[in-house]
C-alpha cells in the first residue's frame, strides 16, 4: 500500500470517520520526525484515533519494532484495527481503555507519542516519564492552548531535556470555480523532548 521509506501517506489512504480523528498527514510527518524513530524500538502511540501515527511509526520501526496503540473510544480502536489490515501492518498491539491504566503493564518504551487524552495530558505525561526508557523520546500534538500550559509546566518538572516546541499551520489547496486559493487548517503545536 505505501511503497516509500519516507512517512506522510496521503490521508486519503486511511479508511476514515467523521467521529474518529486524524493526525493529518503534514503534522504526522514532522512528528514522526521528531521522534526519531529507529528499528527494534518499543513505541506508544496514545490516544491513536484513526491509528495513522501507529501505521506511520510501525513501517519506521519495521518488524523489529512494536507499537501499543490506545485509544479509550471503541470506533478509534476498530478504525486502527481496519487501517492496519489496509496497509498489512503486522507488529501494533491495539489497546482499548483508559491510558492511565493501561500503560502500566506495558513494557518500557523508547518514544511515547501522545494525542488526543480527554482532557488529562497532564496526568498521562507524568506517567509516561516512568514508562520512557532513559534517552527516550516523547512527542505531544497539541490544539488547545489550556493544554499546552499544562504540558509545559509539568515536562520542564520533570526529568526532560532537549525541549522542543514547534507549532505548524498547514494550508492547503482547493480548486474553486475561477481558480486555486489555500485553506489555512487548524494550527497545531508539537513539543518533543527527551528523557535524561
Amino acid at each position: 500500500m505505501w511503497n516509500y521509506r519516507t512517512p506522510g501517506i496521503p490521508d486519503e489512504y486511511f479508511e476514515r470517520t467523521d467521529d474518529v480523528p486524524i493526525t493529518k498527514e503534514e503534522i504526522r510527518v514532522i512528528q514522526i520526525s521528531k521522534a526519531r524513530l529507529g528499528p527494534g524500538i518499543t513505541v506508544y502511540d496514545i490516544g491513536c484515533g484513526s491509528g495513522s501515527i501507529s501505521i506511520e511509526a510501525a513501517l519506521q520501526i519495521e518488524s523489529t519494532g512494536k507499537v501499543f496503540a490506545i485509544d479509550f473510544d471503541s470506533k478509534a480502536t476498530e478504525l486502527t484495527k481496519k487501517n492496519l489490515a489496509k496497509f498489512n501492518i503486522s507488529n501494533v498491539t491495539v489497546i482499548l481503555g483508559n491510558a492511565k491504566e493501561k500503560i502500566i503493564d506495558l513494557p518500557q518504551a523508547d518514544v511515547i507519542f501522545i494525542g488526543g487524552t480527554g482532557g488529562d495530558t497532564r496526568d498521562i505525561v507524568k506517567l509516561c516519564e516512568d514508562k520512557l526508557k532513559p534517552g527516550g523520546r516523547i512527542v505531544l500534538g497539541i490544539i488547545l492552548i489550556e493544554t499546552l500550559f499544562s504540558v509545559l509546566d509539568i515536562i520542564t518538572k520533570l526529568k526532560f531535556t532537549s525541549i522542543d516546541i514547534t507549532q505548524i499551520t498547514v494550508s492547503k489547496s482547493r480548486k474553486t470555480s475561477t481558480g486555486t486559493m489555500m485553506l489555512a487548517r487548524n494550527p497545531v503545536t508539537i513539543i518533543s523532548a527527551t528523557k535524561i
